[in-house]
């Protein structure tokens, strides 16, 4: 029997014939790698986080897998939105939306660079504000609300495609940032990025990554996610995609209770291969078949209720 379950959702104003996205910083650094992701099913696409500028990164190590998660601080290397912009013009025709990723120094680089991804062709634009392991960039911004409402307000009177603010687990107030980001007129938040972490070699007796601190991702941190997100949706109106060791769909519907409409899966991608899209997209319709949900909408933030 075909599944019942309408498992579309809407961003705003930006619609998702179901609600995986491929987060941001895996299998989207070129355009035929993000075309293997959309025949694997996902609903939209976030690219590489991309800057004006080519960056290498950090030398190795950046990487290490622990027992819950993945450490890594790779430093946002990324060849500069003009060469990368010849990747996204690649998947002009898609039907799937790609969402450009962008980081900067300030609100003027952030407004380059998101009119030069509305120019390629994206669907809409997620800032990177939580960056937690890159000098000059990430967490200085990401924790103050008032540069988070300019770079917000800035580039959304910039633009006319959709914008989504990415924010740190590691501010203090998470729900404080995100009504920041809800005043300066973003479409959506999306929580969360990587938790600040270390892991120090007992031989060497020194940290393992060459930056020593970096991002820690996976199953580990889906319950800070859960929270986070849940906050949030106790304090803004605007719609919430939930990011953190998501790896089935009942992680999914967690998020989805917690207040998301949409999630983004990058870890998952890591430990379950490309077939975790389908996976995901299945179990989220077995269950709300089973629970007699449907569709999406009637999931998002029954927690609070």
């Amino acid at each position: 029997m075909l599944p019942l379950a309408d498992i579309s959702t809407n961003i705003g104003s930006l619609p998702l014939k179901n609600p995986t996205m491929l987060a941001s910083g895996i299998m989207d650094e070129d355009a035929g790698s993000m075309k293997r992701i959309i025949k694997c099913g996902a609903g939209a696409i976030v690219t590489k986080s991309i800057g004006l500028q080519p960056r290498e990164g950090y030398p190795n190590p950046t990487l290490i897998e622990l027992e819950y998660g993945i450490l890594n601080a790779m430093g946002l290397p990324n060849p500069g939105i003009d060469e990368f912009g010849e990747e996204i013009l690649q998947l002009k025709k898609s039907k799937t939306p790609i969402i450009g990723s962008i980081y900067g120094a300030n609100a003027k680089e952030f407004i380059e660079l998101g009119q030069k991804m509305e120019d390629y062709g994206v669907s809409a634009i997620e800032l990177n504000l939580s960056c937690p392991h890159a000098k000059r960039y990430g967490l200085e911004v990401g924790s103050d609300p008032k540069l988070i409402q300019i770079i917000t307000s800035s580039v959304k009177v910039n633009v006319k495609i959709p914008v989504f603010v990415k924010l740190s687990p590691n501010a203090t107030n998470i729900s404080e940032i995100a009504k920041a980001a809800e005043s300066g007129n973003a479409d959506a938040i999306v929580a969360i990025n990587s938790v600040k972490a270390m892991k120090i070699d007992l031989d060497l007796k020194r940290p393992i990554l060459s930056n020593k601190i970096g991002g820690y991702s996976g199953r580990a941190i889906k319950p800070i996610g859960v929270r986070c997100v849940y906050e949030i949706a106790e304090h803004v109106d605007i719609p919430i995609i939930g990011v953190g060791g998501i790896l089935s769909g009942e992680d999914a519907i967690e998020y989805m209770m917690a207040g998301a409409s949409a999630i983004q899966i990058g870890a998952g991608v890591y430990y379950r291969e490309l077939d975790i899209f389908k996976k995901i997209k299945k179990e989220i319709e077995q269950w709300m078949d089973k629970h007699s949900y449907k569709k999406i909408s009637d999931i998002v933030g029954v927690a609070h209720l």
